[in-house]
C-alpha cells in the first residue's frame, strides 16, 4: 500500500507538469488547427531561462554551477544582486522565465506561422517541425550540449504522510504551482472578453473576423499564454529534477502531446486530464513493472485511444456535413 501510494503522489506530480505542457498543445490546437511540435522545446527554453536567471539571482549552487559563460549569461539577466534561496526566489525566477518564453511565443507565432497560415494544414506542420529542429540545435549551440544542474532554489524536506508514503516540498511547491495557474488558465478563457473572443476564434476564425475580433492579436496572446505556461512547467521540471539539457523537450513534448490527445485536444480539462493519467500511468508502470517501459507506455496509450476513441475522452466526436 505504501509503494502505491507513493507512486500515486509522484505521479500526480509529474502529470502536473505534463498537463501544463499540454495546455499550450490543446489551445493553440483549438484556435489554428496546429499541432505545434516546438512547443516542447519552448519548454526546454523555459528550463534553461530558469537555470540562468537563478544564477543570476544568486540561487544555492549557482559558484558551482554558474562559471565562465553561464555566469556571464546569468549577470547579463540579472546583474550581479543576490537574493537568498526561497520559494519567493523560485516564483519570480518562474515568473520571468515565462515572461521570456511568452515573447519567444509570440515571435514565433509571428515570424514562422503567420506568413504560411494561408496556406494548407501540411506547410504550417513542416514549419513547426522546422522550427523545433531550430530551438533544438540553437540550444545547443547557444546553452551548450552538456547537460546543466539546476540550483537549489529553495530547501527541500520530505514529509512522512499516511501508509508509510512521504512527499517532499518540491512535489508540493510543483502541485500548488501547477494547480493555480491551471484555475487561472480556467479564469482567463472562461470569464474574460479576450477568453470569449478566444474562444470565438476556436469556433469559427472567419466568423470571428466578420464580428470584429482582431483575430492576429487573440492567436498571438494564444501562443504567448501557451509559451508561459510550458516555460512554468520547464521550471517546474528542473526545480524537481534539476538536470537540464538542450534536447530535453523532445520526448517530454510527445508525452504531453499524448495527454492533449487522450484528454481530447481543443479541450483544456482534457488535457488537464490527460496529462495527470499519463503521469500516473508512467509512475505505476515504473513502479510495478520496469523502468524500459517509461517512454512506451504514453505511445501505447496513444495507439489505444486512436482506435478506440479517437476524439479523446473529453472530446466531441465533430459531425461532418456531405
Amino acid at each position: 500500500m505504501s509503494t502505491f501510494l507513493q507512486q500515486l503522489i509522484n505521479g500526480i506530480s509529474l502529470g502536473a507538469i505534463y498537463s501544463l505542457i499540454a495546455l499550450g498543445y490543446t489551445m493553440v490546437y483549438g484556435v489554428l488547427k496546429l499541432i505545434n511540435f516546438a512547443h516542447g522545446d519552448v519548454y526546454m527554453v523555459g528550463a534553461f531561462m530558469g537555470y540562468y536567471l537563478a544564477n543570476g539571482l544568486g540561487a544555492r549552487g549557482a559558484q558551482m554551477l554558474g562559471a565562465g559563460a553561464d555566469s556571464f549569461i546569468a549577470r547579463g539577466l540579472l546583474g550581479s544582486g543576490a537574493m537568498e534561496p526561497s520559494l519567493i526566489t523560485a516564483l519570480v525566477v518562474m515568473l520571468l522565465a515565462m515572461a521570456i518564453c511568452a515573447a519567444l511565443g509570440v515571435i514565433i507565432e509571428r515570424f514562422a506561422y503567420r506568413p504560411v497560415r494561408k496556406y494548407s494544414r501540411l506547410t504550417a506542420l513542416i514549419t513547426a517541425i522546422g522550427v523545433s529542429l531550430l530551438l533544438e540545435n540553437g540550444g545547443q549551440v547557444v546553452f551548450g550540449a552538456d547537460p546543466k544542474f539546476f540550483p537549489e532554489l529553495f530547501t527541500k524536506q520530505n514529509f512522512n504522510i499516511f501508509g508509510g508514503a512521504s512527499i517532499n516540498s518540491a512535489d508540493i511547491v510543483v502541485l500548488i504551482i501547477a494547480l493555480v495557474l491551471m484555475v487561472a488558465l480556467q479564469l482567463i478563457v472562461y470569464r474574460s472578453k479576450t477568453g470569449r473572443a478566444m474562444r470565438a476564434v476556436s469556433f469559427n476564425l472567419q466568423s470571428a473576423k466578420l464580428m470584429g475580433i482582431n483575430t492576429d492579436r487573440i492567436i498571438m496572446f494564444t501562443f504567448a499564454l501557451g509559451s508561459a505556461l510550458a516555460a512554468a512547467a520547464g521550471v517546474l521540471v528542473a526545480i524537481r529534477i534539476p538536470r537540464i539539457d538542450p534536447l530535453m523537450g523532445i520526448l517530454v513534448g510527445l508525452k504531453a502531446f499524448v495527454a492533449a490527445v487522450l484528454g481530447g485536444i481543443g479541450n483544456i480539462p482534457g488535457a488537464m486530464l490527460g496529462g495527470l493519467l499519463i503521469g500516473i500511468t508512467e509512475t505505476m508502470v515504473v513502479g510495478y513493472l520496469s523502468p524500459t517501459y517509461k517512454d512506451a507506455v504514453a505511445f501505447a496509450i496513444l495507439i489505444l485511444i486512436l482506435l478506440f476513441r479517437p476524439s479523446g475522452l473529453l472530446g466531441a466526436v465533430a459531425q461532418e456535413k456531405v
